[in-house]
C-alpha cells in the first residue's frame, strides 16, 4: 500500500492517543471514588490502577477484535476499499481522542466506546453512505444513557441505605462494621470477581460455563472475604468515634477502606480488559490491511499492540486523570469509603447484571448514576445538580461530536494521502 510506513506510524500514534484518552477519562472516573472517599491518594491510585489496568489489557484483553466496532456498519461493503478502511480508523482513533481530550480537559466523565462508536459512524456516512449505517445499533446506544444511570443509581440507592440502617444510624456504629463487613466484603468480592471472569477471562481463551464461572468466583470470593475480614481486625481506630469535620465516623470509614482497595482493583482490571479494545481494535484493523493489503472482519490483535494500548491508558491517567477524577471523587457529591464502596460495587453490580443479560450499558455513565444513587440517599441537597447538568449534556453531545470530527479528519487524511 502506498504511504504504508506512514499510515502505520500514524496509526501508532493516533492509537496512543486514543488510549491516552482513555486513561485520563474512562479510568480515572473508575479510580475518582476511590479518590474521593480518601481510601487512596491519587498517587496510590495512578499506581493501583496502573498495576491493575495494564494488567488487565495484557493479559485479558487480547479478544478477537471486531474491525467494525460494536457491528455499526458492514464490513463486507469495505472488503474492496481497504484504504478507505485505514483512513477511516484512523479518523476514527483521532477524533475520539481528541473529544476524549476536550471533555478530560472540563472533567467530564464521556464513554469512551461511545466516542469511537460516534467516530466510527462518521467516517462510514462520508465514506459508504447514509444507508450502511445499522441505526437500530444507535437507538440502543441512546437507551444506554438513560437505562445506565438508573440502574447503577438505584443499586447504589439501595446499598448505602442498607450500610445506614446496618451500620452508620445505630447506636455502636463501630461494633455493627465490623460485624457486616464480612458480608459486604463477600458480596463485593463475588460482584467483582464476576466482572473480571465475565467481561475478562473470556478474553484469553477461557471458554468457562455459567456453572464454572459462578463457581470460580464463590471459591475467589470466600478467600477474598477470609482475608479482607483478618485485614478489619488488624485496623488501628483511634479513640474518637464521630468527627465532627467531616461529619462521618472516621474508625467506621477505615472499614470501609478496606473494600474500597478491592472495588476500584478490580474495576481497574475490568476497564483494562475491555476498553484497550477502544483504542487498540481500529489500530489492530490498520496495521493488518497494510500488512495484507485484505480487510479481514475478525483481526487478531497482535501482543505489542496490547502492550502499546495498556502503556498508552496509564499515561493518560498520569498525566491528565486528575479533572474527571476529581469530578467524580467530590465534584457530584462528597464521597466517603462507606458511599465510595456503595457506588463502586452498585456500577460492577450493573455490569455484572449487563454482562448476563445483554443489556446495552456503559461503565462510566453507570458509575456516575451510582454516585448520584448514593447522594439522593443523603438527600437532593447533598448533589450538585448543574455539574450532573452538565455531565448528562456531555453524553448526549458524544456520540455527534465523534462523527463530527471523524468526518473532518476523514476528509483531511484521504486529501493529504489518498
Amino acid at each position: 500500500m502506498e504511504y504504508g510506513i506512514v499510515l502505520l506510524a500514524l496509526a501508532v500514534i493516533f492509537g496512543l492517543f486514543m488510549a491516552w484518552g482513555i486513561g485520563a477519562n474512562d479510568v480515572a472516573n473508575a479510580m475518582g471514588t476511590s479518590v474521593g472517599s480518601r481510601a487512596l491518594t491519587i498517587r496510590q491510585a495512578v499506581v493501583v490502577a496502573g498495576i491493575f489496568v495494564f494488567a488487565g489489557a495484557w493479559l485479558a484483553g487480547g479478544e478477537v477484535t471486531q474491525t467494525i466496532r460494536s457491528g455499526m456498519v458492514d464490513s463486507d461493503l469495505l472488503a474492496d476499499s481497504p484504504d478507505l478502511l485505514v483512513f477511516g480508523m484512523l479518523a476514527a482513533l483521532a477524533a475520539a481522542g481528541t473529544w476524549l481530550m476536550v471533555a478530560s480537559h472540563f472533567g467530564w466523565p464521556v464513554s469512551t466506546t461511545h466516542s469511537i462508536i460516534g467516530a466510527i459512524i462518521g467516517f462510514a456516512v462520508v465514506g459508504l453512505g447514509f444507508e450502511v449505517v445499522r441505526w437500530e445499533r444507535v437507538g440502543t446506544i441512546a437507551i444506554s444513557w438513560v437505562l445506565s444511570p438508573m440502574i447503577g443509581g438505584m443499586i447504589a440507592f439501595a446499598l448505602f441505605r442498607s450500610v445506614q440502617i446496618l451500620i452508620l444510624d445505630t447506636v455502636d456504629p463501630l461494633k455493627n462494621a465490623k460485624r457486616w463487613a464480612p458480608l459486604y466484603i463477600f458480596l463485593t468480592a463475588m460482584v467483582t470477581s464476576l466482572v473480571t471472569i465475565l467481561r475478562g477471562l473470556r478474553h484469553v481463551g477461557l471458554e468457562l460455563t455459567a456453572f464454572q464461572s459462578y463457581s470460580l468466583a464463590l471459591v475467589v470470593s470466600l478467600g477474598i472475604t477470609v482475608a479482607g475480614t483478618l485485614a478489619v481486625h488488624r485496623l488501628q481506630f483511634n479513640g474518637s468515634e464521630y468527627d465532627e469535620q467531616t461529619s462521618h465516623f472516621g474508625n467506621v470509614e477505615k472499614v470501609f477502606g478496606v473494600l474500597m482497595i478491592i472495588t476500584g482493583s478490580a474495576m481497574a482490571f475490568a476497564l483494562g480488559s475491555n476498553d484497550v479494545a477502544n483504542a487498540v481494535g481500529p489500530l489492530a484493523a490498520v496495521v493488518d490491511v497494510i500488512q495484507t493489503g485484505e480487510v479481514d472482519p475478525e483481526t487478531l490483535v497482535p501482543m505489542w499492540v496490547l502492550l502499546l494500548g495498556g502503556f498508552g491508558i496509564v499515561f493518560g491517567l498520569f498525566t491528565y486523570g486528575h479533572k474527571v477524577i476529581a469530578t467524580v471523587g467530590s465534584g457530584i457529591t462528597q464521597l466517603t469509603p462507606s458511599r465510595g464502596y456503595a457506588a463502586t460495587a452498585a456500577a460492577a453490580a450493573t455490569v455484572v447484571l449487563a454482562s448476563g443479560t445483554g443489556l446495552p450499558i456503559s461503565t462510566t455513565h453507570t458509575l456516575v448514576g451510582a454516585i448520584l444513587g448514593v447522594g439522593l440517599a443523603r438527600g437532593i441537597a447533598a448533589i450538585d445538580l448543574r455539574l450532573v447538568r452538565m455531565i448528562f449534556m456531555s453524553w448526549i453531545v458524544t456520540l455527534p461530536a465523534g462523527a463530527i470530527l471523524a468526518i473532518l479528519f476523514f476528509f483531511v487524511l484521504r486529501g493529504l494521502l489518498g
